[in-house]
Order: C-alpha cells, then sequence, then structure tokens
C-alpha cells in the first residue's frame, strides 16, 4: 500500500506539473494574441485614417482641377480675344510656321548635300560632255515639206501640165503629192508631207523632163524607175549609216528603215545625221564610264528609228521604233533604251541614261536646229510666265533662245536657301509643263545694296 500511494503521489505530482506548463503555454498564447489584436486594431485606425486623407485628397484634386480648366478656358478666351485668332486658326497658323521652318531647313540640308556631291560631278560630267562634242561635229540641213525642181524653160509647164490638165492628175494621183505650177520663172514646186513620195516624185519629175517625152503611160515607167531608184538610195543611205558608225549585224529590214531616216528632218535636222551623231556621242561617253562602246553605238544609232514609220503606226515614235527592234529580234536592253530616251519608258539602265544624254547633246548643240518664229516666242513667254508664279519673284528673263531663264528675286522677301529651293522647283516645273530640245538653265539672282549719300 505504501508503494501505491507513492505511485499516486508521484502521478499526481507529474500531472499537476504538466498541468501548469500547459496553463502557461496557454497564458503566453493568449498572451500574444492579445497584442496581435492590438497591432490589427491599430493598423485599421490608420488605414482608417488614411482613407479619410485620400478622400479628402481626391476631392481636393477634383476642384483644383476645375479651377485650372476654368482658368485655362478665360485665359484661352483671353489669348483669342488679344490674338483675334481662334484655337484652330491658331493651330493652323502654328503648323504653317512648323512647315515653313521644316522647309527651310530642308532646303538648307538639300543644298549642303547638292553642292557637296555636284563639285566631282559637275566637273566629270563636263569633261565626259566636252570631250563627245570635240569629237563629233556635223552638219545640219533645213527642214521642208516641199522640193523645187529647176526647168529648162517656162515652155515645160504645159508640158507637164498637159492637154486638160491630164499628165499634171496622172503625175498627182501616181505620186501622192501636189505639184504646184505658179509664176515662178523656171521652176516647180512639188510639196508633201512624206518626205519619201516627195523625193520619189522629184526623181521621176526630172527624169520626165530630161526624157521630154511627158504623157501617163510614161509618168507610169517613170514613176516605177525612180521608187527603184529612192529604194536603192534609201539602202545605200542605211548601209553607209552602219558603216561610219561601225555598227553590224543589223538586219536588212532594220537597214532599210534606217535608210528613210535621210528625207526625216526634226526642227531642221536631218534625222538620220543626227542618229548618226548621237550614236558617236554615246559611244565616246561609253568609253569614258568604261561601258560597251558597241552597244551603245547601237542603240545611239537606232534610237530614232521609230520616226521613219510614226506617220504610218499610232503612238510616239520611241515606242514605236523599240516594238520595231523587239520584232526584229534586238536585244532587250537596246530596246529599252529606245523606249526611253524621251522618258515614255522609266530608264532602268545606265546605257538608256547615256542615249538620253547623247540624244539632248547632238538636238541642243548651237546650229542643230531650229523653229519657228510664233513656236519660238511661244516657248519664252511659257518659260517667264512659270518663273513668275513663284512668290517673291520680281521679274524674269529667258535667254540664249531659251536655253537659259533668269529669275531676280526680291532680296527682302527670299533669302540664299530659298533662292536655291525656287531654283530646284523652278527647274522641275519647267520640265514638268514644256517640251524642248536640250537643257535649260535656271539661274536665281538675290541681289542686295545698301545706298548712303555722302553730303
Amino acid at each position: 500500500m505504501l508503494e501505491a500511494k507513492d505511485e499516486i503521489y508521484n502521478l499526481r505530482t507529474e500531472a499537476e506539473r504538466e498541468i501548469r506548463e500547459r496553463r502557461a503555454e496557454l497564458q503566453r498564447l493568449e498572451s500574444k494574441l492579445l497584442q496581435r489584436e492590438e497591432l490589427l486594431e491599430e493598423r485599421s485606425i490608420k488605414l482608417e485614417q488614411k482613407e479619410k486623407q485620400i478622400s479628402s485628397q481626391e476631392k481636393e484634386s477634383a476642384r483644383i482641377q476645375a479651377e485650372l480648366s476654368e482658368v485655362l478656358r478665360k485665359e484661352r478666351l483671353k489669348l483669342e480675344a488679344i490674338a483675334d485668332l481662334s484655337a484652330a486658326e491658331a493651330k493652323a497658323l502654328l503648323m504653317k510656321r512648323l512647315e515653313e521652318e521644316a522647309r527651310y531647313e530642308s532646303a538648307k540640308k538639300i543644298r549642303e548635300i547638292e553642292l557637296e556631291a555636284s563639285e566631282e560631278a559637275e566637273k566629270r560630267a563636263k569633261k565626259i560632255i566636252s570631250l563627245a562634242i570635240q569629237r563629233c561635229a556635223s552638219n545640219h540641213v533645213a527642214e521642208t515639206t516641199v522640193s523645187v525642181v529647176s526647168l529648162p524653160s517656162d515652155e515645160m509647164k504645159g508640158r507637164i501640165i498637159g492637154r486638160e490638165g491630164r499628165n499634171i492628175r496622172a503625175f498627182e494621183n501616181l505620186t501622192g503629192i501636189n505639184l504646184i505650177i505658179d509664176d515662178t520663172p523656171e521652176a516647180v514646186i512639188l510639196s508633201s508631207f512624206d518626205p519619201i513620195r516627195r523625193e520619189t516624185a522629184r526623181v521621176t519629175l526630172e527624169n520626165l523632163i530630161a526624157d521630154g517625152r511627158i504623157q501617163p503611160a510614161r509618168i507610169e515607167e517613170m514613176f516605177g524607175r525612180a521608187t527603184a531608184e529612192v529604194n536603192e538610195q534609201i539602202k545605200q543611205e542605211g548601209e553607209r549609216a552602219i558603216f561610219e558608225t561601225g555598227v553590224s549585224g543589223l538586219p536588212n529590214e532594220l537597214i532599210k528603215v534606217l535608210g528613210r531616216l535621210r528625207f526625216r528632218s526634226s526642227y531642221g535636222q536631218n534625222v538620220l545625221q543626227h542618229s548618226i551623231e548621237t550614236a558617236h556621242l554615246a559611244g565616246i561617253m561609253a568609253a569614258e564610264l568604261g561601258l560597251g562602246i558597241k552597244k551603245a553605238k547601237r542603240a545611239g544609232l537606232l534610237h530614232d528609228i521609230g520616226k521613219a514609220i510614226d506617220h504610218e503606226v499610232e503612238g510616239a515614235h520611241a515606242i514605236i521604233g523599240a516594238d520595231l527592234a523587239r520584232r526584229l529580234n534586238e536585244p532587250e536592253d537596246i530596246c529599252h533604251a529606245i523606249e526611253s530616251h524621251h522618258n515614255d519608258r522609266e530608264p532602268q539602265s545606265i546605257l538608256a541614261v547615256l542615249i538620253q544624254a547623247a540624244d539632248a547633246i547632238s538636238g541642243a548643240r548651237p546650229g542643230a536646229r531650229r523653229e519657228n518664229l510664233e513656236s519660238y516666242v511661244k516657248r519664252l513667254e511659257n518659260i517667264e510666265r512659270i518663273a513668275n508664279e513663284f512668290k517673291g519673284v520680281e521679274k524674269s528673263f529667258a535667254m540664249q533662245a531659251g536655253r537659259e531663264v533668269r529669275v531676280v528675286v526680291q532680296p527682302e522677301i527670299i533669302d540664299d536657301v530659298q533662292s536655291a529651293r525656287i531654283a530646284r522647283e523652278l527647274a522641275k516645273k519647267i520640265e514638268e509643263e514644256l517640251e524642248y530640245a536640250g537643257q535649260i538653265k535656271v539661274t536665281v539672282i538675290r541681289e542686295t545694296r545698301a545706298i548712303e549719300y555722302a553730303r
């Protein structure tokens, strides 16, 4: 029993110890929970305070924003009243000023780039072109639509007319030209826009006059002979052209079409001679640039081939010539150079640009071409009219037969950079609106003077 009592005492002591420990642990946990509750309550109070503060600040911000909007509206109204402009008008004015400033800066930059790029390029181009012109000099003939045939005597006029005009009617019906017999002594005039027909009629009439027998049957016989003679001459002229330029391998049909250019002229310049000259110029410039000389000469010789048949086929002569060359199996780069030498197609190769330059040099050289007074004066007037359309231009002068235009601007309105811009825009507008051979030099003059008098 004593042992049992000791055991019970020990168990009770152990149980009481565990109870005390657990109670102490619970008190500790309870204290920690109370602390957390206090912290959460403090945080909750602070959050409520912050929410009240933020709400108050939002209301204040909204009030300030409303006040600022009202002040801005009033200020805008005051500015509009002072400037006498609405907001949209002020914005448009600002955009316009910004655009002008941007244009000014871009024109300034473009001028700097152009000056840097043009120095070496201009020297090189002048050297190549001057060398080509010096090495190629050709004569020119006057454009005409009539041919004059000399007669041994005025008695021959009656024989040409024939009884009741049968001879002259037969001659005109057969040749397709107009035979003009007027008071000109010992001469008759053959008139036609077709140079081949006119040449055939001239040879026919000269052979009839030399033979002396003028009658419808004889006229028909002589016309057949003259046609064969002119066709042979056309072939010989084509062969002469390819011999002079050193171009080989042209088909016979193309040689014949090329020879027809011998009887065609443009602005007083013989087209065949112009084609030969263009071929030489293109070859010389190709040699300077390190390009194919033979191909450049071939393209230069054939560039106006369409003019031989443009009265028979609809379209521009450059396109007609390129189509003819393609049909006769000419290389595509040659055909492209032909069709693009007047910008009917956009040039896509160096050869095409080279042919453009050679064609312009041949047509624009002094003495190469002439034009009637009416078209000449009209072209000068159009050049001056286009120049006078620009803002700040005081007066303009077309000079050197329309090869140059000098524009005098108002110095208080136009500065140096704007002068360069006007020159560039004027040149572009002339290119778009006018048709001319060669090039037109645009010179913008801005002069300022300071004058004082010593008394």
